[in-house]
């Protein structure tokens, strides 16, 4: 049975036998009692004077009667509103009431909630057993500073998506049907999250020294600073989206945070562990990343979905020039990482592929919003990473415990 009050407290040993009387704690026997009357009434020792007086009779007729209130229903106001019609919602600065899912006017975000709610896992799910032998007996230095340096990019980064969507972009929606998928995603943040500090637990990396690379390596912290430069030109509380010059710069963001973010950065940021795990390396990580990449396909698809339709919606023209230089600014900061990750080719690949392929994936997302592709003729780098990234469950009963997506099938970001 649920404890309300402390609901962390440990349930009794034995919650299904019959409940009993506690035991009385136990105490030294009592001195027998003699039961016998006494020879007589004289014999009895006076009992003592009770310590309060009774209070005369006539002091409770002279207290007046208590005043009581005459208790009335209370009225119920007749309903002014008229009820909702669904084509009256909007993604932003819609009029009708936000407590009223359905009618739905966006199907398709309640279809991505039902898709997500299939797509249910955690990170103790998998077993990590040969990510432990694995990096302290099989991984170089160079790819241990690959792995723990990819570990604290992410770390850093799915706190901020989370924050995005929760704080800067939920609340902004007028239509329920948004919010409940974007609830759903911000629990998804925060399980990657736990995902990267599960990973961090099980090998006993130094969590500290982790957690503050994106504070000290200046490769690492010059794309947070992006996502935090963004995130905070929305996150005010004196926002108005009524504002043209608000509502594009709110675009403009969260198509940075669906397109360029979730869409392609954190598309290439788990490619060097999915380069480990070709060669046998880091399974239980890798595996942990699918699972991730699934959720992050919803993400991307929906945030480019809804920036879409309140562009058309608010009839919105967002200048180009801008678009491109959000493109390229993010092309800068791919590179500087990938050098700092991969000095000199490793693990099958190289810097160059890494870039390479940033632009063949930005050029993907380009199209799905509607852009002029940033960086045209760019081409398919890693023809392996789309068949690496779908997840294949093939896997021993008793090696690890199994989980599925329901949905199956090979991801598809478009």
């Amino acid at each position: 049975m649920l404890n309300w009050d402390d609901p962390l407290a440990p349930l009794p040993a034995d919650t299904t036998s019959p409940k009993t009387a506690p035991a009385e704690p136990a105490t030294a026997a009592p001195a027998p009692v003699d039961t016998a009357p006494p020879a007589s009434a004289e014999a009895v020792a006076p009992t003592a004077e009770p310590a309060v007086a009774a209070e005369p009779e006539t002091v409770a007729a002279e207290l007046p009667p208590i005043a009581r209130p005459e208790v009335r229903r209370p009225e119920i106001n007749p309903v002014a509103a008229k009820p909702v019609n669904p084509e009256d919602k909007r993604v932003v600065n819609g009029m009708t009431d936000i407590n009223q899912l359905a009618p739905f006017k966006y199907p398709w975000a309640w279809e991505y909630f039902l898709n997500a709610n299939k797509n249910h896992w955690t990170p103790l799910d998998i077993n990590m057993s040969q990510d432990i032998h694995d990096y302290n007996h099989k991984l170089t230095l160079e790819e241990r500073h690959l792995y723990e340096n990819v570990l604290s990019y992410l770390t850093t980064s799915d706190i901020l998506a989370m924050r995005n969507i929760g704080l800067a972009v939920m609340e902004k929606m007028t239509a329920p049907e948004l919010q409940i998928y974007q609830a759903r995603q911000v629990y998804e943040e925060s399980m990657h999250t736990w995902t990267y500090q599960h990973c961090i637990e099980t090998l006993g990396l130094d969590q500290g020294e982790i957690y503050n690379r994106y504070r000290v390596v200046p490769e690492i912290h010059h794309k947070i600073n992006l996502c935090n430069s963004k995130l905070d030109s929305v996150l005010r509380a004196d926002i108005d989206l009524n504002d043209r010059d608000e509502l594009e710069n709110f675009v403009m963001a969260y198509t940075f945070f669906a397109g360029v973010f979730e869409g392609t950065w954190f598309y290439n940021g788990f490619t060097p562990i999915f380069a480990l795990q070709r060669r046998g390396l880091m399974k239980g990580t890798a595996e942990q990343f699918q699972y991730i990449m699934r959720d992050e396909v919803l993400h991307a698809s929906f945030g480019i979905r809804v920036c879409n339709q309140i562009i058309k919606e608010e009839n919105l023209k967002i200048d180009p020039v801008a678009i491109q230089h959000m493109w390229e600014e993010a092309e800068a900061a791919e590179e500087a990482y990938a050098r700092f990750l991969m000095p000199d080719p490793i693990l099958g690949y190289s810097a160059d592929d890494h870039i390479a392929q940033f632009r063949f994936v930005a050029n993907r997302r380009a199209r799905k919003l509607n852009h002029k592709e940033p960086f045209p003729g760019a081409e398919n780098a890693l023809p392996w990473l789309d068949e690496q990234a779908n997840l294949k469950k093939e896997k021993n009963f008793f090696e690890t415990r199994v989980t599925e997506y329901q949905t199956g099938g090979a991801l598809s970001w478009d």
